[in-house]
């Protein structure tokens, strides 16, 4: 009963939409523009409903038609107008103007903002449920020259135009006022972007917080938080640490994918990618201009030990960015969910590079129970098209034998079945490996570190060591704790 009224409390202090929209139009400060492009204006009437909106709206458009557009904000070359580069342009156009047009010295404490967004709701075939850019940038002091940005991309789920209309009004007023009172939080603010909205009906796939007041944000550390609070399955950064759109990011493009725990990363990671990345890009249908490498990193392997570590996940974050390297973290535990995310996006080449131990894993029947059609379900959307297996060996502990793809032990029942995408080229042994580095383990490298043992750095790729020792990675909290008790 206690848990109940405890959760009824908490559902209680969420402010309503309107009390949000009538304290940022109360506050005598706060002023800017709404420029909202592809859904009506549906966060610009939530303001104008409650009232008093004379002392913070200077401005609210929606510059539909896109010749009209294209005078205002510029043409785009590629021809795209819901994208994160238009809704940039937007948002410096609009923010520009607000300071050429209000006098500073009539309104000295005027804190300016401009949000805008571009969005494409759900077509008539209801084939594509539409997709959207969302942005504020604003000022939390009236002599913040730098301005503050924060950017979301949204996908849609609802079936009716109407409805993704009314669920983005509410999103950007939950955006606006986070924004302006809830900026100190970032995490927080994330989940208060749902307010009164449910998640079954819009998805956050990626969000940047830029600007001095975001100035110790790290925005890989905002990504996880979209997977770890249901927002999204898939979150990607880039080498910079800013989060990506994966969908413009793996769109069109040849993927080669290598999963793994990076804790740390190791020379057999490197081998594994640099080995068979040589394969498939020798491939006559492999353009390596659109081609991306994906490190990815699955939420159960960052649970592993239990609750989350984001320390331990920044940790790993950082040596793969050194690395120059995309990463992706997703919530698909099986290979095959995976594969059907990137089919999403491209229908181009997809590799997957895996060791020995992971292939069995594929061929375990346990992990395809949930599915009607069980493992040759799952098979059917794993090999779908043209995707190949890049299989890194593994020395077995006991017997000091090589497992490839020729001896690799499935279940019995399972062999058949294994022997089918072998004999058929979906199963591709990579042969040119180092063999002095079998024996190399990110369990092992990580317990030397943690427990101070000499002789890891050698079995990590160059420059990596230095950067865990320089920064102490993996063992800061330890550090830490121990300055503690002395």
């Amino acid at each position: 009963m206690a848990s109940v009224l405890k959760r009824d409390k908490a559902f209680e202090n969420i402010p309503s939409i309107k009390a949000k929209t009538l304290r940022i139009n109360l506050n005598p400060d706060i002023y800017g523009t709404f420029a909202e492009i592809g859904a009506g204006q549906e966060t610009a009437r939530h303001f104008f409903r409650s009232g008093g909106a004379s002392g913070t709206i200077a401005k609210a458009m929606s510059a539909y038609d896109k010749q009209f557009s294209d005078a205002i904000y510029g043409i785009e070359k590629d021809g795209r107008y819901v994208t994160q580069p238009r809704l940039k342009t937007m948002l410096n156009h609009e923010m520009n103007l607000m300071e050429e047009r209000i006098s500073r010295e009539s309104h000295p404490d005027r804190l300016f903002f401009s949000y805008a967004n571009t969005v494409a709701t759900i077509d008539f075939s209801k084939r594509y449920k539409g997709h959207g850019w969302i942005g504020i940038r604003f000022q939390l002091d009236p002599d913040q020259k730098e301005l503050d940005e924060i950017i979301i991309h949204v996908r849609f789920k609802q079936n009716e135009a109407r409805l993704q209309q009314e669920t983005l009004g509410i999103l950007g007023v939950n955006l606006i006022y986070g924004a302006f009172y809830k900026y100190h939080k970032p995490k927080k603010m994330l989940k208060y972007l749902y307010d009164h909205i449910d998640k079954d009906t819009i998805e956050i796939d990626m969000i940047n917080f830029t600007g001095p007041n975001f100035k110790d944000v790290d925005n890989r550390l905002m990504s996880l938080q979209l997977i770890k609070n249901d927002m999204t399955d898939a979150v990607m950064f880039g080498p910079d640490g800013n989060n990506l759109l994966p969908a413009a990011v793996l769109y069109k493009k040849n993927i080669l994918a290598l999963r793994g725990s990076f804790r740390p990363v190791t020379k057999v990671n490197l081998d594994m990618f640099e080995k068979s990345y040589d394969i498939f890009v020798r491939d006559s249908t492999v353009d390596v201009e659109k081609t991306i490498v994906i490190f990815e990193i699955t939420l159960s392997n960052l649970k592993a030990s239990g609750e989350i570590d984001e320390q331990d996940f920044m940790d790993r974050a950082e040596l793969l960015c050194s690395m120059g390297q995309h990463v992706m973290i997703s919530k698909f535990q099986e290979y095959y969910k995976l594969v059907e995310y990137f089919n999403n996006y491209t229908k181009q080449r997809i590799g997957l590079t895996m060791g020995v131990n992971n292939l069995v894993d594929v061929f375990d029947e346990k992990y395809y129970r949930h599915l009607s059609g069980g493992i040759l379900e799952a098979f059917g959307k794993l090999f779908f098209k043209d995707l190949q297996v890049y299989l890194y060996p593994m020395k077995d502990a006991e017997t000091g034998q090589i497992m490839t793809s020729n001896n690799v032990k499935v279940h019995p029942r399972m062999k058949e079945l294994y022997k089918f995408f072998k004999y058929n080229g979906k199963v591709m042994d990579i042969i040119d490996y180092d063999p002095e580095i079998m024996d190399i383990f990110s369990r092992d490298v990580l317990k030397k570190i943690i427990s101070g043992e000499d002789g890891w750095e050698k079995q990590l790729p160059e420059g990596i060591a230095e950067i865990i020792k320089s920064k102490e990675l993996f063992t800061r909290k330890l550090l830490e704790a121990e300055k503690q008790k002395s």
